[in-house]
């Protein structure tokens, strides 16, 4: 039988995104809208009055550079879970982009309706070394607005719940490993001072919540419904 090259056998990039195997595809729209709305709060010209995140706990807390290795590990480990799970496990992606999808859009109205800034970086680092040099500049990169809740954080715990509702991350061993490294991140904002303990404190209520209403409504049942 003689097969047909024409462009109207192929599936079109539409057809395949709305096909029940690659519908989840669709929730990484997210991030461009996400990305979008960060740099508006962040960079978007208006006058903002920020106000100061702060509590005594935060001077007893020593500036630590090597944290520094857990902080940026935050972004290995986010992205790996999210692309491990939209090729390897859809049903884990579901829940772990709809958790990061209500999480980031609480925190996004708080940016817009109450400002925070921290002004807890050191003016003076207490060594200078390689890992410090790249502090101060990351310090000019990052700014130091919009840190209360903590996206660090929040996109910690949410390769938590990635792992959570993942079949191959959701034994006890691989949970508590998950679980350390969310916790080693979240400490290394405030050891790095990126974040007030406040800004930590204030991002627990808001992940348990979110999780809580995750796993009431197992966004992964949706697609395995339409398999």
């Amino acid at each position: 039988m003689k097969q047909s090259n024409s462009a109207h056998d192929r599936p079109s990039l539409l057809k395949l995104v709305n096909a029940p195997a690659y519908s989840h595809w669709k929730l990484l729209l997210f991030w461009p809208v996400f990305g979008i709305l960060f740099a508006l709060a962040e960079r978007g010209g208006l006058p903002v009055t920020y106000h100061p995140v702060y509590v005594p706990l935060d001077d007893r807390i020593p500036f630590c550079e090597y944290f520094l290795f857990a902080y940026l590990f935050w972004f290995v480990f986010l992205i790996g879970m999210l692309a491990y799970t939209i090729f390897f496990d859809p049903p884990a992606f579901r829940n772990m982009m709809w958790f990061i999808i209500l999480t980031y859009a609480v925190t996004m109205a708080v940016y817009f309706l109450y400002p925070t800034c921290q002004e807890l970086r050191p003016v003076e680092f207490p060594r200078d070394n390689a890992l410090t040099r790249f502090i101060r500049w990351y310090y000019v990169f990052d700014t130091n607005t919009n840190v209360c809740p903590s996206i660090h954080v929040i996109g910690s715990v949410a390769v938590v719940v990635g792992a959570w509702y993942s079949r191959r991350f959701s034994t006890p061993g691989w949970k508590a490993a998950f679980s350390l490294m969310a916790a080693l991140i979240s400490a290394s904002t405030v050891f790095l001072k990126q974040h007030s303990i406040l800004d930590v404190m204030a991002a627990v209520p808001v992940c348990a919540v979110v999780w809580w209403l995750v796993h009431r409504i197992d966004f992964s049942k949706k697609f395995q419904k339409t398999r």
